[in-house]
């Protein structure tokens, strides 16, 4: 089993436009509505690859029941909690050579209250995982060290921790060494403090994340691919793809990544390969196996010796 934590979801509709113009009056060519938020979007590609996973998140508003409708559909298994305000409804507009245009809202305020349920729902649905996953935004009124938080209590009760945010909320997660974290080319910039141009200058900012705390990164960079540094090996990987939508990519590479074991150049192959299926496809629609061509996928080890040791 594998745990995901949303504590920040959301109703996801894309538009697909010819190109995005500001200010102008433009007609979409095709509507998705999906669930979204990246921890659900982990579950999402989980569960459509037969691995067993479970959503805990908050839920309150029209949006919260359409949201919860969205992953009956799915057949999903969630936990939520309940909440007085209403969950975020998110646009992505995408045009045709894959660029992608995204207003995300912030979500509604969360008590102590609502935190506290939050935290005590991961935690008993964590029990007995292999992994549980922290990924995505806080609401209002979550506190900014709560990822750091639960890793500790989570990595207490022997459950191993991914982490997928962004800027502060991912150096306050460091300091609790979380298993593996997932940025993308912009968060690792944010988070490391340098500019990745490449995979070499990608290599020096992950050093800088797991001299901070983290085991293993997991870094998707785009066009150029993911490098994965952890105790198994330095290691890069590619896959030729069209891009129809980058939403949810980087999500259900995690998924694959986890999926595969969490580790090793197999379990990249694997990362690439479900993430580049998802850019492939339209939305945030996660990838089936029909989807998903290993074959695609081109991997190297950047330190064999150590490898091997």
């Amino acid at each position: 089993m594998i745990v995901t934590f949303t504590a920040n979801p959301s109703v996801d509709r894309t538009s697909e436009v010819d190109e995005l113009t500001r200010g102008a009056v433009m007609r979409a060519r095709a509507i998705r509505v999906d669930a979204g938020g990246k921890g659900v979007n982990v579950t999402r590609a989980l569960s459509a690859n037969g691995h067993a996973s479970l959503a805990v998140l908050p839920s309150g508003g029209a949006e919260g029941e359409q949201l919860l409708a969205l992953l009956a559909d799915e057949r999903l298994r969630v936990r939520a909690v309940p909440i007085a305000g209403a969950i975020r409804a998110n646009v992505t507009i995408v045009e045709p050579d894959g660029t992608t245009t995204k207003i995300n809202e912030p979500g509604p305020s969360l008590s102590e209250d609502e935190v506290a349920a939050l935290t005590d729902a991961l935690l008993a649905a964590a029990g007995g995982a292999r992994w549980a996953v922290l990924s995505g935004s806080l609401p209002p009124g979550a506190p900014a060290d709560l990822y750091a938080t639960l890793t500790r209590s989570l990595h207490a009760a022997g459950v191993r921790v991914a982490v997928d945010t962004e800027g502060d909320l991912l150096r306050r997660a460091l300091s609790a060494s979380p298993d593996v974290i997932k940025p993308n080319r912009r968060e690792l910039e944010q988070a490391s403090g340098l500019a990745v141009d490449d995979v070499a200058t990608a290599l020096a900012a992950i050093d800088r994340l797991r001299a901070a705390g983290a085991r293993s990164v997991l870094a998707s960079l785009g066009r150029d691919g993911a490098v994965l540094a952890d105790p198994t090996g330095t290691h890069h990987a590619t896959a030729a793809v069209t891009a129809r939508s980058t939403v949810g990519a980087g999500d259900a590479a995690l998924a694959g990544f986890l999926a595969a074991g969490g580790a090793g150049p197999q379990a990249l192959a694997e990362a690439v390969a479900w993430g580049a299926a998802a850019v492939s496809l339209p939305g945030s629609r996660m990838p089936h196996p029909a989807d998903i061509d290993r074959g695609a996928v081109v991997i190297n080890s950047l330190n064999p010796l150590e490898v091997s040791a």
